[in-house]
Parts: structure tokens; C-alpha cells; sequence
């Protein structure tokens, strides 16, 4: 109610006053309530004033109705009636962005779309039941630029020793735009961040939120991995073991970690979502081998655990086993896990599901759910810096996952939240209502997305660029610009994996064959043109907003293409001996000059100041073994696992240019 009440204030600048478990003294007021729970809501519905029929009972389900009379001494109210918690949450955030109240209007300081008056049209009203149970995302990779900011806006974390751990101011941001957006699920932080100790009242937030709980792929049973990592080490552990994440060599010690992750879950009385199995310490395989009979008897054990520590049948908790990377496998041999247990299909990272259900199998109950990539760190290399999504090929792939039968949970990994706004409220208002958003809608979406965080004045225009902005994307992600990946037709591809050949000294797109790469630098030249064109007429009070959900990822990439093009240009110029390389040297500097300029808005005058130290992340550095190490093929810029300032990587060549000239001729082709 009091984001209801702050949200009215925003849009009218009127603070309406707020009364809990009594009616106030007014002619017209707004009721909320949950069916079952509110003693004024159930008083409605058992006058017959309020039709709660399609609504009681129901998952997360809301109604929002102007009833008349409906109490002595008030004239009319507006009633906002859910079936359960989050059913009432979300009615009343529906009502903030109608109204004009944009679910970004914090992380990306959206300003409300002011109004005198707010009407609500007559007639029952409802946002229907969510297609899809559990709806999330991951919070991943978030270093450097989620956890520098953090620190300085939020403060420490309150773990001894572990200061960049994130809070509960932090997660009462996320948590209330999770509810905006209608998702109910969150995989906390993990880059050496522990949720539950992080904060002791991280969970009871949550819970305050009412957001269910769950851990990534790598770290079951209630646990992050890095509660084990911090208290684990020099060969011992908390549980009595010798250190190691092994099931065969450490077994008794990892059940009693697990058996605390359960029995805090039931201590605290938090909702929850238990991840099975497990997997090797960072994000890889397990140490212990990959047989069959050992994942059996982990899950199996695990399950055992859960019936103890809960004192219920282990089909009374809900579990989830996601199918990531090597854990596939399993399945793929005939490894299943109990019908009650939620199987996760996954994507192979770069956005496309790597397989579906068969159809032909009996119904789950437990069901299927799906793992989803907006950010990603690992091999071939990460991509993290700004959304790279084509919405046309998210939508196919959650379309196709639907009609399968994933319906049950879905989940995607947005890194730091903050540059991923536009997939990720796409991806979330797609599980609600999947028939909603048939193909051809796409651009209608974006539009109203547009609209709701600029007003409708240049909805459009917004529309069309982001939409033009994400198809560019699709074809290379920055990171990945000098990077050439061919094939040595000397050796056999399909059994030999060196016959692929990442040459990270090089760009992608040539510069003498068709000119490629005049063409793609070409496109984004115009699309970054297009940005500071519209830039220049949105209104004062929006330029904030702009700069971070459209401006900036627009006109930086374009930019990254710009420094590419001088930057290679030069090297190849260099080795011909053209008078040129120097300008394009020179070039290429500029436009990287520019780019540190954006960053240097984005983390000192942006909003204020608000955003300090936020975009730090690198993107033109990647493949420089000699700087930071032998990961940097796939891995960021970084040392001490710190991100490093950026580069420009190969770095651009210079010639002394004779006073004479000569004559050369080089050839595309």
C-alpha cells in the first residue's frame, strides 16, 4: 500500500493517506485486500458487493473493481482484491503503471507521466493468472559494475570480511521491481556473494516482498556455493571434513552443509525453491566423475534430507534439478528425477534452448521449467556489457518452449539487472500471458514500452531504434568484434575441436573482402546518428532515463564499431605502408577517447551521481594474454579477479611516414 500511496503522490503530487485494518473516513476510498485474509474484502464478497468468482483460488491473480456503497458511511471504492500476497501485489503495482508509474522509474530514474486526475473505468477488471508458475531471473556476473556501485550506494555488506556483499536495501530495490514486473522468483547474487549471510535479513525481506527463493544450478539445497567457499579451506571445513566439494570424498560433511541450507529454510519460514544435484565447484563439471549411479544417490540423498528437516514427504517442498551445461548428460542416459521435481531445460548460452521435452511422456506434476541467457561468462567469451538481444528470436525460443510444456518455472540470467530493462520485462510479460504477444505484436510491444517510460510523443521513433539496435546485435556481440573464428581445412571438424582456429588480433568482418566491414560500420555509424538525433528532442526531465535505457547501449556500441574500424584499419594499413594508418590510428583513439567520455557521464553526473562507478565494465580489451593471463580468450579484462580499465586490444600501429611518396595497389577479394 505505502508504494500505492507513494506512486499516486508521483503521478498527481496529492499524498493520499493510509489506513490499515479500518476503513477511513472518506466518500470515496481504495480498498486492498487478499481474499481469505482481509477481513473488509471478505466482508464484500459475503454481502454480495464483490464477484470474486475466476479469482479465489486462483496463483497470483488479482481484481480491481469500483464497487458502490459498499460500507456505511463511504460512497464508492476502488477494490484491489487478490487471490493470494502476490495476487494483491500485483494488482496494485498494475494500478501504479496505468496510471503512469513506470516499473524502471528507480533503477533507471524514469520519470512518472504526471496527471490532475486518475479515472478508473467501470466493470470487473484482472490481469488474468500467470501462464507460467514461477517467474525470474539471476542476478550473475555482476562485477565490476553491479558490485562497485552497490558498495558505494548501499553500503558494505554486513558478513565479516566480505564487504562487497549486497544487503537488503539492495534487494528491496530488486525485490520491488521484480513485482512490478510481475516476476516472483530470484536467484540471488553469486560472485563471491552469499545471500543469507551477506545480510541476516535478506531472507525476511524477501519474505516481506513476498518473492519466492532459490540458488543457481551450482549450489543446491538453499545454499550459494560461496557460503561453502568462505568457511572451507587449508583442508577443513565447518561439518568436520577435509575441505574438498566432493560427494565420494567429503560426503559426510556436504550433507550436514546441506542439511543447514534445509533446516534454515524451515527455521526463517521463507518460500523457497530447492535446487537438486549438484555440480563442481565454479561453474564446471563434478570432481567426483559423471556416473550415473552418483547423481542418483546425491538427489536421493538430498531428498532424504528435505523429508527430515521439513518433517513432510519431499513432494511437499518444492525442488527444481536443472539440466546446465554437462548435467544434460544425465538425462540424456536416462537419469530422471522424481515426477514432483521441476526439470529446467537450459540454453547453450548464446540464447537457443538446447532441447525440449518429449511430448510423448505422461504429464509431471513437479513439471518443466527453462534456463534463459541475456549475460553470459565463459567460453568462447563472455558478453556482459549491454543487451544484445534480438527480441524476434527470444520470442521464438520461449514460444517454442511453451507450446512444449514449459510452464512451470522460468529463469534468466540478466547479470547486473541494469542494462538488460527492455529483454527482460519482455521475457517476464511473455511467461504472464504468452497468447498476448503473437509474432507480429513484437513491434507493438516495443512501442508501448517506449511509451510508458517517454510518453507516446516519441514512442515510436524509440521503437524503431532499439528495435534496428538489437537486430545489429544479433549479427556480433561487442566483445566479440576482434575476434575471427575460421575452420583449418587441413583437419577433421567434426572429431578434431583445434580444427577451429580464434584468432583474437583480428576483426570478424573484413576489411578487403566485399568491404564487410565498411558496410557493418556503416549501419551503426547511422544508428548512433539517429540516437543523438532524438536525444537532442527528448524532454529535459527524460534525458536521464533515455541516456540509460536507449542512449547509452546504442551510441557506445556504435562507437565500438567506429574504434574496430580505424583500429584494424590501421593495423592492415600499417602493414602495406599507407600514409593513412597514422589518421586511422589517431581515428580510433578519438572515437575511444568518446567512449571513456560516456562512461565518465554514466559514473559521475548521470542522475546526479547516482550511478557511480556502474558502467566500468571492459569490452574492447578481451584476448590480451600478455596483460591478464591466459583466460583472456573468454574471460574479462581483470587481475585479482578486479576488471581492468579498458583498452583498445590489438592495440592500433603507427608509421614513420616518408617524405616521398610511392605508388602501391592493394586488392579486395
Amino acid at each position: 500500500m505505502g508504494d500505492l500511496r507513494d506512486d499516486i503522490q508521483r503521478v498527481t503530487g496529492v499524498r493520499p493517506a493510509v489506513s490499515t485494518d479500518r476503513v477511513p473516513e472518506a466518500d470515496e476510498v481504495v480498498l486492498i485486500g487478499t481474499i481469505g485474509k482481509s477481513p473488509l474484502i471478505d466482508g464484500l464478497v459475503r454481502s454480495g458487493k464483490l464477484n470474486v468468482a475466476g479469482i479465489a483460488g486462483k496463483w497470483e491473480t488479482s481484481l480491481q473493481q469500483v464497487v458502490d456503497k459498499p460500507m456505511r458511511g463511504v460512497d464508492r471504492a476502488f477494490v484491489i482484491a487478490g487471490s493470494d500476497q502476490r495476487g494483491t501485489i500485483f494488482g496494485a503495482y498494475d494500478v501504479s503503471k496505468h496510471a503512469g508509474v513506470s516499473p524502471w522509474y528507480w533503477w533507471d530514474d524514469v520519470p512518472a507521466r504526471q496527471s490532475d486526475s486518475l479515472y478508473v473505468k467501470p466493470g470487473r477488471h484482472t490481469q488474468g493468472t500467470p501462464a507460467v508458475k514461477y517467474r525470474g531471473f539471476f542476478i550473475n556476473d555482476e562485477n565490476p559494475a553491479l558490485g562497485r556501485w552497490a558498495r558505494n550506494y548501499f553500503g558494505e555488506g554486513k558478513a565479516p570480511g566480505h564487504p562487497g556483499g549486497f544487503t537488503k536495501e539492495l534487494y528491496a530495490k530488486v525485490f520491488e521491481t521484480m513485482l512490478r514486473l510481475k516476476a516472483n522468483y530470484l536467484w540471488p547474487a553469486v560472485w563471491g556473494r552469499a545471500f543469507a549471510e551477506d545480510d541476516p535479513e535478506n531472507h525476511a525481506t524477501a519474505s516481506e516482498y513476498g518473492v519466492v527463493m532459490g540458488t543457481s544450478h551450482e549450489a543446491p539445497m538453499m545454499r550459494g556455493i560461496e557460503e561453502w567457499n568462505r568457511h572451507a579451506r587449508n583442508g577443513t571445513d565447518p561439518y568436520g571434513g577435509n575441505g574438498e566439494w566432493s560427494f565420494r570424498r567429503n560426503r559426510a560433511a556436504i550433507e550436514a552443509y546441506w542439511r543447514e541450507g534445509i533446516r534454515r529454510m524451515v527455521r526463517e519460514g521463507f518460500e523457497g525453491l530447492v535446487t537438486l544435484g549438484m555440480r563442481g565447484n565454479g561453474d564446471t563439471s563434478l570432481p567426483d566423475g559423471d556416473a550415473i549411479d552418483l547423481m542418483q544417490d546425491i538427489i536421493n540423498t538430498q531428498r532424504r534430507i528435505i523429508e527430515e528437516e521439513t518433517g513432510k514427504p519431499a513432494s511437499e517442498t518444492p525442488q527444481v534439478w536443472t539440466l546446465y551445461k554437462e548435467v544434460q548428460r544425465y538425462w540424456d542416459r536416462g537419469l530422471r528425477a522424481p515426477d514432483d521435481v521441476t526439470v529446467i531445460f537450459a540454453d547453450d548460452n548464446w540464447g537457443n534452448m538446447r532441447k525440449m521435452p518429449d511430448r510423448g511422456t505422461p504429464p509431471r506434476p513437479g513439471g518443466y521449467g527453462l534456463y534463459y541467457h541475456y549475460d553470459y561468462v565463459g567460453g568462447g567469451r563472455n558478453y556482459k556489457w549491454v543487451d544484445t538481444t534480438q527480441l524476434a528470436n527470444t520470442w521464438e525460443q520461449l514460444n517454442q518452449s511453451y507450446q512444449y510444456g514449459i510452464r512451470n518455472l522460468w529463469v534468466v540470467n540478466v547479470g547486473d539487472m541494469k542494462n538488460q530493462e527492455m529483454p527482460l520485462q519482455f521475457f517476464l510479460d511473455y511467461a504472464w500471458n504468452p497468447s498476448k504477444y503473437p509474432l507480429h505484436s513484437l513491434h507493438a510491444w516495443e512501442k508501448e514500452f517506449a511509451a510508458d517510460n517517454f510518453g507516446s510523443r516519441n514512442a515510436g521513433e524509440i521503437a524503431d531504434l532499439l528495435n534496428d539496435f538489437g537486430n545489429l546485435q544479433a549479427l556480433r556481440k561487442p566483445e566479440l568484434t576482434n575476434r575471427r573464428i575460421t575452420v583449418d581445412g587441413g583437419k577433421d571438424i567434426s572429431t578434431d575441436p583445434s580444427a577451429v582456429v580464434y584468432d583474437d588480433k583480428q576483426t570478424p568482418f573484413y576489411l578487403n573482402q566485399h568491404r564487410e566491414m565498411d558496410t557493418i560500420t556503416h549501419r551503426w555509424r547511422q544508428l548512433g546518428a539517429r540516437a543523438d538525433q532524438l536525444r537532442r528532442r527528448i524532454p529535459g526531465p527524460d534525458q536521464d532515463a533515455f541516456y540509460q535505457l536507449v542512449y547509452y547501449q546504442v551510441k557506445a556500441t556504435s562507437l565500438v564499431y567506429e574504434i574496430r574500424h580505424a583500429e584494424f584499419s590501421s593495423i592492415l594499413y600499417a602493414a602495406q605502408g599507407r600514409a593513412s594508418t597514422n589518421d586511422y590510428a589517431d581515428l580510433a583513439e578519438r572515437r575511444f577517447d568518446e567512449l571513456k567520455a560516456m562512461n565518465d557521464h554514466y559514473n559521475n553526473r548521470l542522475a546526479g551521481g547516482k550511478w557511480k562507478d556502474f558502467q566500468t565494465q571492459p569490452v574492447l580489451g578481451y584476448g590480451d594474454v600478455e596483460r591478464y593471463g591466459p583466460n583472456a580468450p573468454w574471460q574479462q579484462p581483470e587481475l585479482n579477479h578486479e576488471a581492468l580499465p579498458d583498452e583498445i586490444f590489438p592495440p592500433v600501429k603507427r608509421l614513420d611516414v616518408p617524405d616521398g611518396a610511392d605508388m602501391g595497389v592493394g586488392i579486395d577479394g
